[in-house]
């Protein structure tokens, strides 16, 4: 029996490639920025993204959206030690965020004011990378623990993001993690691809992403 498997996965892309456009147009509309941040569980994204935000809030009305698919740690993070706006989703088991869930999740987060939102989604290096969420722009994290191999198992997560961040590189004396490698099977996925090599913990490298987020949006205008 043929159950089209690929044609249904691919029909339920279409669609939400077309909610994503929508939800693009409208953040266009109302002066926002979004960028969608990926990884894995454990790589760093609260960590970094708090660093980002406090650098970039002087200059930006700041949201943050945080997905998970229980708990509000990380939303709770997030406003205690920036001080921005944030919401937390629950995707009662989902392992990504779909355009629809987004553009929902924007109907009951108050984005007046804003000019600048972050999505922090699912940890998890497959299923996010396939769903467009209606995002300016996406950014994966890839820490120094997971290897610099990763890019060749997870390739989709690779292709889709215009930023990848090698986190953690204060771990690099326990690890056997090769730069030069892992930069080129990153770009061997996007030759495009800008990669910044950060500690959130010792702060290094984190002003220079920064910089790069504000220059984004500054040419985005």
């Amino acid at each position: 029996m043929d159950f089209k498997v690929v044609e249904v996965k691919e029909n339920i892309l279409i669609e939400n490639d077309k909610k994503a456009d929508e939800v693009r147009k409208k953040l266009k509309e109302k002066g926002i920025y979004f960028i969608n941040v990926m990884a894995s569980p454990g790589s760093g994204k609260t960590t970094l993204l708090v660093n980002i935000i406090n650098r970039l809030k002087s200059k930006y009305h700041i949201g943050v959206m945080e997905a998970d698919i229980d708990g509000d740690v990380d939303a709770e993070r997030i406003s205690k030690l920036t001080g921005v706006k944030s919401i937390q989703i629950h995707t009662s088991g989902a392992c990504h965020l779909t355009a629809q869930m987004v553009e929902d999740s924007f109907n009951h987060f108050d984005v007046d004011g804003l000019n600048l939102v972050f999505l922090e989604n699912i940890g998890n290096l497959v299923c996010p990378a396939e769903f467009d969420t209606g995002s300016n722009i996406n950014m994966m994290l890839l820490s120094v623990p997971e290897g610099h191999d990763k890019p060749l198992k997870y390739p989709l997560m690779f292709q889709v993001s215009k930023i990848a961040v090698i986190t953690k590189i204060d771990t690099l004396p326990v690890f056997d993690f090769d730069f030069d490698k892992c930069e080129e099977y990153i770009h061997q996925r996007n030759e495009n691809t800008k990669v910044f090599k950060v500690s959130a913990k010792d702060d290094i490298g984190v002003g220079e992403l920064a910089e790069y987020i504000d220059l984004l949006i500054k040419n985005s205008k």
